[in-house]
């Protein structure tokens, strides 16, 4: 297992700088491979852990969210693992996924939106959840008032970061 143990479990995280840092921890630990799924609401913070997980990796950036591209790779500037970053936000299913035909083996691949898709091209991951305060800023109120700024997503709230080994 890639990840040590003292990475697993349900942290605090307090600022964006924090989250990126987790990130930067996570890529130094994690090898060719590994699949991390990032599960969280808008905003939570998937694309600024993975900004970290770049880092930590030594790939080519800029780590950006591929919403639009489905997934980048961003290779290895140190000869290690290139990065797959995916976010399965727009895919209906796990045969879309797969249809993307990645390079699960000699990549570390991250999965923005994969709970419930990765289960078909994998048997083991690591799962990253993230929560974030709800009700009062942000994408739970975007939907109820279309004048609601979109920066208001990365807020500086505190995050709870539950890392684990599935299945």
């Amino acid at each position: 297992m890639s990840v040590p143990d003292a990475l697993l479990g349900a942290r605090r995280i307090e600022a964006p700088a924090d989250m990126e840092a987790l990130g930067r921890a996570l890529g130094e630990a994690l090898r060719p491979g590994d699949v991390v799924v990032l599960t969280g609401p808008l905003g939570a913070g998937k694309t600024t852990l993975t900004r970290g997980i770049g880092a930590g990796l030594g790939v080519r950036g800029p780590v950006q969210s591929p919403t639009f591209v489905v997934a980048r790779t961003h290779p290895s500037l140190v000869g290690g693992a290139p990065l797959v970053h995916v976010d399965a936000y727009r895919l209906g299913s796990a045969a879309e996924l797969d249809d993307l035909d990645l390079d699960l083996g000699s990549s570390v691949t991250i999965v923005e939106w994969g709970r419930g898709m990765v289960e078909a091209l994998t048997d083991a991951w690591w799962e990253v959840e993230i929560e974030r305060p709800t009700g009062g800023r942000g994408a739970d109120t975007m939907c109820g008032d279309a004048s609601r700024r979109t920066d208001e997503l990365d807020a500086d709230a505190p995050r709870t970061v539950t890392i684990s080994r599935r299945p």
